[in-house]
């Protein structure tokens, strides 16, 4: 192959090995779903992989206590400052007489200080925005990073395409990785398009007037994948789709109108390429982040028995399905933002996280998630493609739609929902 990852953020080159033994690792967001499943991999291959720093926001110091004992980490860090009494007292529980503590860092900075710290992969498991700081911290720290954190590269996409190096980014989210994967069978000339899977969520098949009742119970009952409140519902209304597309087109550099999302209910097919010759290569395994997680980590080395494999005894179908763009609208709405570009996506991310908080507060019904984030969008406008993207635009934009957002949701949250129907 001659031009398989000729792309500023992926290479198919092995990233260089970590010479100290098993390789060191930082994980941030260690207590939310990628950090702990990460850790169980790590911890199931003590010769492979050593955690030197955990990072979390705060909000569970027993478990971040536990996790950085059982790791012997160095360091661990919290976002919150008003935890730290908390998880020095937890951390005092868990270690010995004559053990030494680990070194505590906390403040909105603290995981981006962490980033740059020594070691070879820096996993980035935050959820939401806040993620941008650790990823270009990491990446400035030439850390291979194994980017779980979307939202990063999509509200600051040139920021991270400006200093990121061919092969320093592996992809963790399941579509991404088997886009990397099956992107090894051909060269970058030969692919005719991606296609990203989505399970369709909760609601799949139904129409626009039957989402509008949706309770937040029914959003958060995800019928495939165990995540995060917002991760949950933003698959449930189909914007996590619309944010990989946004991600698939900034890691490989392939247009949006040659990106298409298909519905696969039982979520075994993770993502496909589509080659110029007419051959389609799938990557599938059962739904399972660890695997992704393992890979992400372990570049270019695969981790033996990192989750279980698709069990070809049983008989089993897989289905297929067109998204149904008219009941959720998410998916054309974020490629046309990944078109305009600029502080455009920053505005759809933020707008997006304060609608759905405001959908889990009882005050805007489910449709009018992806309704108010569409409306946001359009008062931002086209950004001005004659300046370059700095980190202050970035904050500036989000908010701003926060501050949009709410105010919309406040409105709508005093609309009958007759009305909105």
């Amino acid at each position: 192959m001659t031009d398989s990852l000729a792309h500023p953020l992926l290479c198919f080159e092995p990233a260089a090995g970590d010479p100290d033994g098993p390789r060191r690792i930082v994980i941030l967001g260690s207590t939310g779903s990628i950090g702990t499943q990460a850790i169980d991999i790590v911890l199931r291959n003590p010769d492979r992989f050593r955690v030197t720093a955990l990072s979390a926001a705060g909000g569970r110091t027993e478990l971040l206590a536990e996790q950085a004992h059982r790791l012997r980490v160095a360091t661990v860090a919290v976002a919150r400052e008003d935890a730290v009494p908390a998880l020095r007292a937890a951390l005092a529980a868990r270690y010995g007489a004559g053990e030494p503590l680990p070194e505590i860092l906390a403040g909105p900075d603290a995981a981006t200080e962490l980033a740059a710290s020594p070691c070879h992969t820096v996993l980035n498991g935050i959820t939401g925005s806040i993620g941008l700081a650790p990823t270009l911290a990491a990446l400035k720290a030439g850390r291979v990073l194994a980017l779980a954190n979307k939202e990063s590269l999509i509200v600051g996409g040139p920021l991270v395409k400006e200093i990121a190096r061919p092969g320093q980014i592996i992809p963790v989210d399941s579509e991404h990785s088997a886009l990397f994967q099956a992107l090894t069978g051909g060269d970058r000339a030969e692919v005719r398009k991606l296609v990203v899977t989505a399970s369709g969520g909760p609601f799949r098949g139904r129409t626009r007037r039957e989402l509008a009742e949706v309770t937040p119970e029914q959003a958060l009952a995800h019928p495939t994948w165990s995540m995060g409140p917002v991760v949950t519902i933003n698959s449930a209304t189909l914007v996590n789709k619309g944010l990989e597309v946004i991600e698939a087109h900034l890691l490989f550099d392939v247009p949006f109108d040659r990106i298409e999302v298909v519905v696969h209910p039982q979520s075994y097919i993770h993502s496909m390429v589509e080659f110029t010759d007419g051959s389609t290569l799938a990557q599938a395994s059962p739904p399972d982040m660890r695997m992704p997680i393992a890979l992400g980590i372990g570049w270019p080395e695969r981790v033996p028995d990192a989750a279980p494999g698709v069990d070809w005894t049983k008989a089993q179908t897989w289905e297929f399905f067109p998204l149904d763009e008219a009941a959720f609208p998410s998916v054309p709405l974020a490629c046309h933002v990944g078109g305009l570009g600029g502080t455009a996506p920053a505005v759809f991310n933020a707008a997006n996280e304060e609608c759905v908080d405001a959908f889990l507060k009882g005050g805007l019904p489910f449709t009018g998630i992806v309704d108010t984030v569409a409306e946001v969008v359009a008062e931002h406008g086209t950004p001005d493609r004659g300046t370059s993207l700095s980190v202050a635009d970035v904050l500036e934009a989000e908010t701003w739609a926060r501050a949009r957002a709410r105010e919309l949701a406040a409105r709508a949250a005093r609309t009958p929902s007759e009305a909105r129907a």
